[in-house]
């Protein structure tokens, strides 16, 4: 049976189980196969602690775009820290980047959303799919409740794009449902949340969100769109 038609049985054992149970559920059925792409936001550090609290065999990797905000980057390193593991990190390639750049200009995703997409695309897309490369399962931590187009999302799906079953096991999460977990747990945040960044990419590209926003609208706030990179796109 191939990885796609798995799917439909993933599902109905996940269902029953919580967030970290699924987790080491996956770890068991698919070892060695197992990856979870965490950009250090709320919800991936709650699954952070959940793989490490449990230790289990699953390798945590994260995009360091050449764009992020220095908070981030401490973060990653305090959570390697406090958890005792390596957080593999992945790069833009090199040549890919100078052209991008020369072509469009060191902030030219402003300019319109081809440009903003092609600029995800080097520093995000394409890193990711060699992080996922030779892998079954990918971890994310996308959880229903962000936006419209994450609304319709189920908690495993097939990510065509990268031919591997994606698995978002805070799919149901609410956000003070996260934020209670990570008090109780002292999990280490980026500061920033606490200044109204809820959702934290690139630095040009995200700013603190207003009440009543919704929690996608500091990305990319100055075009309008579904504000995806690409790398969970519908």
């Amino acid at each position: 049976m191939s990885l796609k038609q798995n799917l439909s049985d993933l599902e109905t054992q996940l269902n029953s189980l919580s967030a970290g149970e699924g987790l080491a559920l996956m770890a068991s059925l698919f070892p060695e196969k197992v990856v979870f792409s965490t950009s250090l936001g709320q919800e991936d550090q709650v699954i952070t602690q959940l793989i490490a609290s449990q230790n289990l065999p699953i390798q945590i990797f994260s995009l360091d775009t050449g764009r992020l905000f220095p908070e981030t980057l401490e973060l990653l390193g305090r959570s390697e820290s406090r958890y005792k593991t390596r957080i593999k990190v992945y790069y833009p390639e090199t040549a890919s980047v100078e052209k991008l750049v020369n072509d469009i200009g060191i902030n030219g995703f402003y300019e319109s959303v081809e440009n903003r997409k092609s600029c995800c695309f080097v520093r995000k897309v394409e890193p990711l799919k060699r992080a996922l490369a030779g892998n079954e399962i990918w971890i994310t931590g996308l959880r229903a409740e962000q936006s419209a187009n994450r609304g319709g999302m189920k908690r495993v799906e097939w990510d065509e794009a990268n031919q591997i079953i994606k698995y978002n096991p805070l799919l149901d999460w609410t956000f003070d449902q996260m934020i209670a977990y990570i008090h109780e747990h002292k999990i280490p945040y980026n500061p920033l949340h606490d200044q109204g960044f809820v959702s934290i990419g690139c630095a040009p590209c995200t700013r603190a969100i207003f009440p009543g926003e919704d929690a996608r609208a500091g990305r990319w706030w100055w075009e309008d769109s579904k504000k995806e990179c690409g790398l969970h796109a519908k």
